[in-house]
């Protein structure tokens, strides 16, 4: 086939690369920030293991969120079936966007979900017993690499 057949391909596999790899990048970044606060907890009273780290897995799903884009926009390219799409330039775009409500938000959404898990693992410091508000508080970030996940597999389901 003809490279100019492939260059929307190409637009389009950048864009679920993206999806994966910001939601990854900003995930790894927001476990990072609750490891550090968490680390200084523990120093202090190692038996808040399970605490810390409940509030650390949390930022870690929009990198879960990321790979589902991607595997989902690869599905629809045809990549695992022997079959891939050539694309013309617009619908390489068109995938490219509908990757980008996940890349973008999920990016955006584990690093603020680290700094809010990351300050309930300082609240658990002092009062473990409120370690329901510290998730609570995480999980309000959460609806919305949520929503992007569903702005994002909607577009690409319509593709």
């Amino acid at each position: 086939m003809e490279w100019i057949g492939f260059g929307g391909t190409a637009i389009a596999l950048l864009g679920a690369a993206l999806a994966v790899g910001m939601c990854c990048a900003g995930s790894a970044k927001g476990v990072g920030s609750v490891g550090e606060v968490g680390a200084g907890v523990l120093t202090e009273d190692p038996g808040k293991f399970s605490q810390v780290l409940i509030l650390q897995i949390l930022p870690g799903t929009q990198g879960l969120y990321g790979l589902v884009t991607w595997f989902f926009a690869l599905m629809r390219l045809g990549f695992f079936s022997d079959s891939l799409r050539a694309l013309e330039i617009q619908a390489g775009i068109m995938f490219f966007a509908a990757c980008m409500p996940m890349a973008i938000g999920g990016l955006m959404s584990a690093i603020a979900q680290g700094k809010c898990a990351a300050a309930g693992a300082a609240l658990c410091s002092k009062r473990p017993e409120e370690l329901s508000k510290g998730i609570i508080m995480a999980i309000m970030v959460e609806f919305y690499a949520i929503l992007c996940l569903l702005a994002s597999f909607l577009m690409l389901n319509s593709l």
